[in-house]
């Protein structure tokens, strides 16, 4: 029930004291994640996997998010946030909370996982249990598979330090004796190639039952003599250093986009080292040596009690095949009239569809696409592209578009990050095909999800459309929660239509009626639904808001909220990641609850809820509710209309905020608590709720 307040214009709401810190709210979420690796409800090569998605995340945190504080300081850029925190106060604090979650990611690793796996026939040989038998397959394994590949580096000033790959697996070693020429360096590196695999399954004819493995490390360690023949290996230690990976050129100054943006990406694994992670027994001597070769300090080295490169881990459940420790497979619910077998055209003009992913599927999606390539009546496909996956159903189906000499246009956005050399790949083959490729708009990146079919029928031309919450992925349509939109709804078309010429040509932003678009419209837009709510309650009428994104961060959109729960008004966010709002506040936020749901489901949609005095409104959006996205992004928000489809939602945002098994809730001093089922209550997952009752 929302406390009733009247507006306190006293209190200001631009105080550091109410906005929570940016990048320590990210670490927030991967801590999340990382608990899901101890959550016993997941089966456990699952919880493994959720161990190696956090490694993953920390990666990519350190390469984009850490990267970007580090070149404040270094360009003297500095600039505090919302929350009053200077780049370097922040990397302290980040420094502090990464240090405990990586110890405790090794702890899980070490103590919980591994042994849970062995007792399930899944084990992982140290070196200290080698087998005679498992001795004699690795020393041949090594010989045969990874010492012709591998290229030792000694240290000397004709061999200077070697500038090394982004998040390569490396080893320093300590030797004594002199080589063939003579030459007693005392130090090699000795960099495992990336064309080798982290964990080798040990044969079955040497291990009758199980499924058991080496890591690559412990084989290397095993036998790094045999790298400096003659010499002795007097100590060996891994470690991996990470990059900087952004890649940027002068937008303003380049004629060719693609162009530029190969003649970049080669410099992404040689970026400024931001990391070192480091072997916990490497004495403090070659520590001190590493920091000064990376131009690194303690408070960016990380010690760690086991492989540095736990996402290669993810490959266990593809080298296992144990199906009874993984999640139970499914099929994603099919509506009848939007099988590949009926005229999609014609269930699309008879109502609008609503699809959710992937408790329901993807495919009517692409099958739409697949229909429009055939069809002798289809003119002309306008389509945007984020990330597709290499092997990428609807870029067949443009292909085959333009090859049956439709109108193809694309809109492919090259810098969508670590995307860009796909998406490059993608754009050679379409153009190859015949379609017209577009890259975007200076300084603003496309992230709408939008595709538009024209078709010729009964003599005038008629559009279809498809607006979704996430790319047109199909592999992360297993992964994530996405609604896809499919409707023929005239004013949503054209307005889209819109938005496309506004991408592929020129001239002043069109006035568009249903769609909300970033950098446009879309920001003004949430504001104002944000304070017609606050009217609403001001006026004594009912008044609420359900807001379900990945991100939260948007100062303004924030202290909108903030008005809102002071004049009394409902506010629920559903905020899987960042959230700077803090919630909780007397007079300022004890109307707002923020919760964050974790499960089997990468949870995806941006989702809007107003209730409007009873005249509720519902939209989804490509968006989250970041400066990036609503202010320096290309973007769509677009309405889900009619009683059913609004209901229906509603009726799902309703049920993640009733989820007591899989959601965490944001506190006001920014822990969060996992929800528990309390005495008497029903154990509520919102993910296996439609996991039951929307997939086949």
């Amino acid at each position: 029930m929302a406390v009733e307040h009247s507006q306190d214009e006293n209190v200001d709401l631009n105080q550091p004291e109410l906005f929570f810190n940016r990048e320590l709210s990210h670490l927030e979420f991967n801590y999340r994640v990382l608990q899901q690796a101890l959550d016993e409800s997941h089966p456990l090569l699952e919880r493994l996997s959720f161990l190696c998605i956090f490694s993953s995340n920390l990666d990519e945190f350190f390469e984009v998010r850490v990267a970007d504080l580090k070149q404040q300081l270094a360009f003297g850029r500095e600039k505090a946030g919302p929350d009053g925190q200077y780049p370097q106060v922040t990397l302290d604090r980040i420094h502090e909370t990464a240090s405990k979650y990586v110890e405790l990611q090794y702890e899980i690793l070490n103590n919980t996982l591994q042994p849970a796996m062995a007792e399930q026939g899944v084990r992982f040989w140290k070196r200290r249990e080698w087998t005679d038998d498992i001795s004699r397959w690795v020393k041949r394994y090594f010989k045969e598979k990874i010492q012709p590949v591998i290229s030792p580096l000694g240290l000397d000033p004709a061999h200077p330090f070697p500038r090394l790959v982004n998040k390569s697996l490396n080893f320093i070693v300590e030797l004594e004796g002199k080589d063939a020429f003579g030459r007693e360096t005392g130090l090699a590196i000795i960099p495992a190639p990336r064309s080798l695999p982290r964990i080798i399954r040990i044969p079955d004819e040497i291990m009758k039952s199980g499924d058991h493995f080496v890591f690559l490390s412990s084989m290397i360690h095993q036998h790094a003599d045999e790298l400096f023949p003659g010499m002795k290996t007097k100590s060996c230690y891994q470690f991996r250093v990470t990059r900087n990976v952004d890649v940027s050129f002068d937008e303003e100054d380049v004629s060719d986009w693609a162009s530029a943006l190969k003649t970049e990406l080669h410099t992404r694994h040689f970026g400024e080292e931001v990391r070192l992670e480091l072997a916990d027994n490497c004495p403090e001597h070659l520590e001190k040596f590493l920091l000064a070769q990376f131009n690194l300090n303690q408070q960016d080295l990380y010690r760690v009690k086991g492989p540095v490169n736990l996402h290669r881990l993810m490959s266990v459940q593809s080298l296992c095949q144990r199906p009874d420790l993984c999640y139970t497979p499914f099929t994603p619910g099919l509506p009848a009239h939007l099988n590949f077998s009926n005229n999609l055209f014609e269930s699309i003009s008879n109502k609008d569809q609503l699809l959710l992913h992937p408790f329901e599927s993807f495919t009517p999606v692409i099958d739409l696409l697949r229909q429009a390539a055939k069809d002798p009546y289809v003119l002309a496909i306008k389509q945007t592209l984020y990330r597709t996956g290499s092997k990428s159903k609807i870029v067949d189906a443009l292909v085959e578009a333009a090859r049956n000499g439709k109108e193809v246009t694309v809109v492919i956005e090259l810098r969508a990050r670590f995307d860009e050399e796909e998406n490059l790949k993608l754009a050679n083959r379409l153009q190859e095909a015949g379609c017209v490729i577009v890259y975007g708009v200076v300084g603003y990146k496309t992230h709408a999800k939008m595709m538009m079919i024209v078709r010729r029928e009964q003599g005038s031309l008629k559009r279809y459309c498809h607006l979704g919450t996430g790319n047109y992925h199909a592999g992360n349509a297993r992964l994530y929660t996405d609604y896809s939109f499919l409707t023929a709804n005239q004013d949503i078309c054209e307005d889209v239509h819109k938005v496309f010429q506004q991408l592929t040509g020129m001239g002043k932003a069109l006035r568009i009626k249903k769609l909300f678009h970033a950098p446009f419209t879309l920001h003004r837009s949430l504001m104002e639904l944000i304070e017609r709510e606050i009217d609403h309650k001001k006026h004594k009428k009912t008044a609420r808001i359900i807001i379900k994104v990945n991100s939260l961060t948007e100062p303004e959109i924030i202290r909108a909220l903030y008005r809102a729960s002071q004049a009394g008004v409902e506010v629920r966010l559903i905020i899987r990641g960042m959230c700077r709002l803090r919630p909780g506040i007397p007079g300022v936020s004890e109307n707002i609850h923020v919760r964050s749901i974790i499960g089997r489901f990468l949870e995806h949609t941006r989702v809007f809820y107003f209730y409007n005095a009873g005249e509720e409104q519902v939209y989804a959006a490509s968006a989250d509710w970041m400066e990036r996205n609503l202010l320096h992004r290309v973007e769509t928000c677009f309405p889900i209309e009619g009683k059913k489809l609004l209901n229906r939602v509603r009726a799902e945002l309703e049920m993640y905020l009733a989820d007591n098994c899989q959601s965490w809730v944001l506190q006001p001093d920014g822990r969060y608590i996992k929800s528990e089922p309390q005495a008497g209550e029903d154990p509520i997952s919102a993910q296996r709720t439609l996991l039951d009752t929307l997939t086949q």
